[in-house]
C-alpha cells in the first residue's frame, strides 16, 4: 500500500483522533459500509500504517506538574557509550521521548515529573549519572500550546 487514497486517509485521520471508534461509526463517518471499512482498516494495520492503539493519559490526574526538555551533550562520541546511554534511557519511565539530534547537543529528551523538586532530584540522581553525559541543559515548558496529536498525513 504505497499510495493512500482519500478513503485510507479518512480512516487514518479518524483512528488517529479516536483509536476506539467502533467500526460502525467509522464506516458511517467515511461513507463506507462496515465490511469494506473493516477490511480497509485491517489492510492499513497490516501494511504498517497503524503501529498500535493506546490511551492518552491525563497529565492533571497523574499529578504531572512539570514537563521539561533536556539537551544532553557528550564529550566523547563513542558508539558503545551511546548504545549504553540509549539502552538505559529506554528503561526510564519519566523520559517521555528521546531523540538523537544534530547541532550543539547529542540528544533531546522530554521528561515528565510532579514538580521542580522531583526534577532536580531526577537530574542529580539519574540524568547526570548516565553513561557519557557531560552536560545537561534544561528548558521547562511553561504552557503546552499543541499536544502530540500523532503524525500528519502528508
Amino acid at each position: 500500500m504505497k499510495n493512500l487514497d482519500k478513503t485510507d486517509r479518512a480512516i487514518l485521520a479518524a483512528v488517529r483522533q479516536d483509536g476506539r471508534i467502533p467500526i460502525a461509526k467509522l464506516a458511517e463517518r467515511i461513507g463506507l459500509s462496515e465490511t469494506p471499512c473493516a477490511r480497509r482498516l485491517k489492510q492499513l494495520e497490516n501494511a504498517g500504517y497503524i503501529e498500535g492503539y493506546r490511551a492518552v493519559l491525563s497529565r492533571k490526574a497523574l499529578d504531572i506538574g512539570v514537563i521539561a526538555f533536556a539537551q544532553i551533550r557528550f564529550n566523547i562520541h563513542d558508539r558503545a557509550l551511546s548504545d549504553r546511554f540509549e539502552r538505559e534511557i529506554l528503561a526510564i519511565e519519566r523520559i517521555v521521548s528521546c531523540h538523537n539530534i544534530s547541532g550543539s547537543a547529542d540528544y533531546l529528551l522530554q521528561i515528565a515529573v510532579r514538580d521542580l523538586d522531583e526534577y532536580g532530584a531526577f537530574m542529580r540522581d539519574v540524568m547526570r549519572t548516565l553513561p557519557g553525559v557531560t552536560s545537561v541543559e534544561s528548558m521547562l515548558s511553561l504552557r503546552e500550546i499543541k499536544a502530540d496529536a500523532g503524525f500528519p498525513l502528508l
